[in-house]
C-alpha cells in the first residue's frame, strides 16, 4: 500500500469523504465539511506538519517521507523515493489540504521564476539620473497600494513612488532634485522604507541616524526615533541605520542599528528602544552580529531572519533569546557561490510559506531556500556575473515578493529595479 510519513505527527485525520475537493499538491480548499471524527486539528505543530508534506509533494513527483523537526525554529526535512503517496487528507479549522497522487504533476508545481527581468522603474540600461523617470542606487522597497511601489532612492536621497508599469515616479519624501539635508523636508541616504495600511512611510535615514514617518501625500516627516545627525550606541541613538519592519498590529518597530551590530525594538510613540539581537559588537560569535543590513520578522517562530553582511550568512534570533541559530551560509564567515554559500548578503524577505528569498549581492543573484533547508536555487540573476542584461543584475540590495510570488529586486548598481515574474 502506498503511504506517506509525516513524522512526528500527533494527529492523523484519514478520511475517506466524497465531498472533498481534490486539489493539486498543495492547493488550498475552504471547505466547511469536517472529517468523520468532527475534529478540528488547531495544534500549531500540525499546522507545520501540514506546510512541511505540502513542500516535499511540490518539490519531489514521488515524495516518500516529510520530517517536521521543531516547533520553536521550525525545520523541515524533506526526501523523494520511490514509494507514491496515498491519498491523504488532513483538515485543519476547515482548510483541507489534498495529497491525492493522481493529481501530481510531473514538475514541480512552485518555486519558479521568468529568468528574464523586466524594468519596473529606473532605466533598463542602467542611466542613473534625478530626473523623474530615474533612479539612483534604489535600496529598500514596499508594495503600496494601487500598484504602486516605494523606493528608496539611495543616492538621490528621496522616497520615489511608482506605479507598476508606469514611465516616471513620484518623489513622497525628501527633495525631489536630490539635495541632502537633515531638515523635516529633506533625507540623507534613506534606505528602508515600510507601509501601513494607509500608505503612510516608516523609513530609515541612514546617515541622519534616524527613523522618519511621513504621512501619506505630507509635505514633511518627523524623527521617530534616534536623534537627528547624532550617532551613538545609547537606546535612543542608531548609528547608520538600515533595514526597518514593522508589526501592524501593534506598531512596533524593528530596526537594523547596521553600525551598531544590533537590532532595536521601538514600541509605537516610544522614544528610546531595545535591543532584541546582538550589541555585543562586531563578531562572528553566536551572541554578536555582524552589519546586519537586512532583515524580516518572522511570525511563525517569533524570531527574526537577519542578513548578516560580514559574515556572509544568514541567521535566526528568536525574540527574547541570547543568541542565533544559523540559518543559510558558513558559521565562521566564509563567502563563496555555491548553494549552500552567500557574498556579503542585503536584503531577506520571505513568504507565507516560510521559504527564504535572499539578496546575494556580491554574487549578483536572488538565491532561494525552501524552508528548513540550506541549500538555495537562483531565482534571478546569474551567478557571480554582473551585468546589464534582462537577466543580469548589478549588486542586488533588496529584494520583496507579492502575493503571487513574482519578485522586485532592487538592483542597485544598475539603478533600477527588476521584476521577475513566477511562473
Amino acid at each position: 500500500m502506498a503511504y506517506l510519513y509525516l513524522l512526528c505527527m500527533y494527529y492523523f485525520i484519514w478520511t475517506t469523504r466524497t465531498n472533498a475537493s481534490l486539489s493539486t499538491i498543495g492547493n488550498v480548499y475552504y471547505n466547511m465539511s469536517y472529517n468523520s471524527t468532527d475534529t478540528i486539528i488547531t495544534s500549531l505543530t500540525v499546522k507545520y506538519q501540514v506546510v512541511c508534506a505540502a513542500q516535499c509533494a511540490n518539490l519531489f513527483v514521488n515524495c516518500n517521507t516529510a520530517v517536521f523537526d521543531s516547533l520553536a525554529i521550525p525545520q523541515c526535512s524533506l526526501y523523494s523515493g520511490r514509494i507514491t503517496p496515498a491519498n491523504l487528507t488532513v483538515s485543519i479549522n476547515a482548510i483541507v489540504y489534498d495529497f491525492q497522487q493522481s493529481k501530481i504533476p510531473t514538475t514541480p508545481i512552485l518555486h519558479g521564476w521568468n529568468k528574464t527581468g523586466i524594468t519596473v522603474a529606473g532605466a533598463s540600461n542602467g542611466s542613473a539620473g534625478t530626473a523623474p523617470n530615474l533612479l539612483s542606487n534604489p535600496y529598500g522597497t514596499a508594495l503600496g497600494s494601487f500598484n504602486s511601489l516605494y523606493i528608496a532612492d539611495f543616492a538621490n536621497n528621496r522616497i520615489q513612488r511608482w506605479l507598476i508599469n508606469g514611465s516616471n515616479d513620484t518623489t513622497m519624501a525628501g527633495l525631489s532634485n536630490a539635495t541632502a539635508g537633515a531638515s523635516s523636508v529633506a533625507l540623507n541616504i534613506p534606505v528602508s522604507v515600510v507601509l501601513d495600511s494607509n500608505d503612510n512611510m516608516y523609513f530609515t535615514d541612514r546617515n541622519n541616524h534616524r527613523v522618519v514617518y511621513w504621512a501619506n501625500g505630507a509635505s514633511s516627516g518627523t524623527t521617530i526615533a534616534g536623534i537627528t545627525g547624532t550617532s551613538g550606541f545609547t537606546n535612543n541613538t542608531f548609528n547608520w541605520p538600515c533595514a526597518i519592519t514593522r508589526d501592524s498590529s501593534t506598531g512596533t518597530l524593528y530596526i537594523a542599528d547596521t553600525y551598531n551590530h544590533r537590532i532595536m525594538k521601538y514600541f509605537a510613540n516610544a522614544s528610546s528602544g531595545t535591543v532584541v539581537a546582538g550589541g555585543n559588537g562586531a563578531g562572528t560569535g553566536i551572541t554578536q552580529l555582524y552589519y546586519p543590513y537586512g532583515f524580516t520578522f518572522d511570525s511563525s517562530s517569533n524570531s527574526l531572519l537577519i542578513a548578516n553582511y560580514h559574515t556572509n550568512n544568514i541567521v535566526r534570533w528568536v525574540l527574547g533569546a541570547s543568541s542565533w541559530t544559523l540559518v543559510i551560509g558558513s558559521p565562521t564567515g566564509l563567502s563563496g557561490s555555491t548553494s549552500t554559500l552567500l557574498n556579503q548578503p542585503v536584503g531577506i524577505a520571505l513568504d507565507s510559506m516560510s521559504n527564504i528569498y535572499v539578496a546575494d549581492s556580491k554574487n549578483h543573484r536572488i538565491q532561494f531556500f525552501v524552508a528548513g533547508q540550506s541549500n538555495g536555487t537562483t531565482a534571478a540573476g546569474v551567478t557571480g556575473s554582473s551585468g546589464i542584461s534582462p537577466s543580469q543584475l548589478n549588486s542586488p540590495y533588496w529584494v520583496i515578493i507579492d502575493n503571487q510570488l513574482n519578485l522586485y529586486v532592487s538592483d542597485h548598481n544598475n539603478n533600477r529595479v527588476q521584476f521577475f515574474s513566477h511562473h
